[in-house]
């Protein structure tokens, strides 16, 4: 089933020290953290429904 182009606003409580790391790997990459976290999920349900 493909995933939905629309957008739902949500909030997510995180320590403080884990988005700054995230905000850092984000720079890194050079792209924007909230698309890096997005990726991330998106990453981890997937490999997940293959397991």
């Amino acid at each position: 089933m493909p995933m939905s182009l629309q957008t739902k606003t949500i909030s997510l409580r995180l320590p403080e020290t884990l988005l700054n790391r995230i905000r850092v790997e984000a720079n890194n990459r050079d792209m924007p953290y909230q698309s890096l976290i997005k990726a991330w999920l998106a990453d981890e349900v997937n490999d997940n429904r293959r397991a």
